[in-house]
């Protein structure tokens, strides 16, 4: 059954208490345009509607969408606990809460409630790990988001969408949304706004999964330099975060480590959780546990500091909105720690508590917890089982367009095949795949 329209509710309130359209109107308005918004024949502007329910004693949500408050104060609860469960880390609760504001037929005639639960809904559905439903909640998003009117959630649904798809292994799918939302932005005129800096980064984190150093390493000092003219503190963060990581992959971990740590200073100077605009907490642990990482690379004999910092984050992450996806991150992270201090044996325990929470999805985040397995498997003599996840680890990377990753680990399997005297024929294949995947 339809709804009534607006004009058709004032209508049917002002004959239920007796009052003419005159009375109605006096004395701000007049009788003729009371007529013609009953008639559908004028839109009220925000400011008449509120004086209109007031005169008709009703809420200015019940005449714009005919819901009762009752009935928009239950799913406004139901939101707001939504919101709260994924803040703290109940990604599961939080998606069954937001799917609940989705199912009500009411929420259809509330749009702004509708857009916030479908929001919350797709980033639960992200923290829970279910990337192929958060990627085509984003999508639908994305098709109504508005680059010139609303750039602000232009960019944060389109952050979300590359780094889903980043996450899933779509790499080439990752560029193209944050290239094409740039450039829409860019149109818009509003190109060196915070949200061009936001969409920069998650663009530059692409191209360091796939490989493209060159542009990497342009579009990070382009960034930095955009982001000290006076960007916002989230914006700076982003824009460090990313450089940091394209020091890595050259190789200077120092820099890497100093941009981190400043990206990391920003954070706390301005009360940032967030290295992103999506606004949830979940970024400063990953902040965290991606500077520990960084740390083991560039100071190994700072492993133990380096695992302090992730053992702390991983108790804070189950106060915040961390999904099975950032637990398994700070696991993977620990592992490498418990192997740069000569434990292997811890390392191999935590690898795994990392991939029983990945599952079977193929995902950048199983191909690290995979390598940084056969690595402590090195370390602890099983060449079998080493061989084992780096062969896997290597062909999830492959199939993932991740093109650098795989070329090293294709590389790290044949090396460990001719420490192991395995048949020339395979360790000669591994070589070949590392040169395939390099481009070479």
């Amino acid at each position: 059954m339809d709804r009534e329209t607006l004009g058709q509710r004032i209508r049917a309130l002002r004959i239920r208490q007796g009052m003419s359209q005159a009375q109605l109107a006096y004395p701000e308005l007049s009788d003729s345009y009371i007529s013609l918004i009953e008639s559908d024949k004028r839109v009220p502007a925000p400011s008449v509607v509120d004086l209109l329910a007031t005169k008709l004693s009703c809420s200015p949500t019940y005449l714009v969408s005919g819901v009762g408050e009752d009935v928009v104060d239950e799913l406004r609860v139901t939101l707001d606990y939504a919101e709260i469960a994924l803040r703290n880390g109940a990604a599961a609760e939080a998606r069954a809460r937001f799917a609940d504001v989705l199912a009500s037929p009411d929420a259809v005639a509330l749009p702004d409630m509708l857009h916030q639960a479908r929001w919350g809904h797709a980033l639960a559905l992200e923290a829970s790990g279910d990337l192929e439903q958060a990627i085509a909640e984003l999508r639908a998003l994305s098709a109504k988001a508005s680059a010139e009117h609303d750039p602000d959630q232009w960019t944060r649904v389109h952050v979300a969408l590359s780094r889903c798809l980043r996450e899933r292994g779509e790499i080439s799918g990752a560029v193209r949304v944050a290239e094409d939302a740039l450039r829409q932005l860019a149109a818009t005129g509003a190109d060196t706004t915070d949200s061009a800096v936001h969409l920069g980064a998650a663009l530059l984190a692409a191209f360091i999964e796939r490989g493209d150093l060159v542009r990497a390493r342009q579009l990070a000092a382009q960034l930095v330099e955009r982001a000290d003219r006076g960007a916002g503190p989230a914006a700076r963060v982003a824009a460090y975060w990313e450089a940091a990581f394209v020091a890595e992959i050259r190789g200077a971990y120092e820099e890497g480590v100093e941009l981190a740590e400043r990206a990391l200073q920003i954070a706390g100077e301005f009360g940032e959780t967030d290295g992103a605009p999506d606004g949830d907490l979940r970024n400063l642990a990953r902040l965290r546990v991606n500077y520990a990482g960084l740390l083991l690379r560039a100071r190994p004999e700072q492993a133990g500091r380096a695992r302090d910092l992730l053992t702390r984050v991983r108790d804070e992450i189950n106060t915040s909105a961390a999904g099975e996806l950032d637990v398994a991150w700070c696991l993977t992270e620990l592992a490498r720690a418990e192997t740069a201090m000569g434990r292997p044996a811890e390392a191999v325990g935590r690898a795994e508590e990392a991939l029983d929470l990945l599952g079977d999805a193929p995902r950048r985040a199983t191909a690290v917890a995979l390598t940084v397995l056969g690595e402590a498997c090195v370390r602890l003599g099983d060449r079998g089982r080493a061989t084992a996840s780096l062969t896997r680890a290597a062909s999830c990377l492959e199939r993932m367009e991740s093109s650098r990753q795989a070329a090293q680990t294709w590389f790290d399997l044949a090396e460990l095949l001719a420490e192991n005297g395995s048949p020339d024929g395979d360790r000669i294949a591994a070589y070949g795949r590392a040169l395939a995947c390099a481009g070479v």
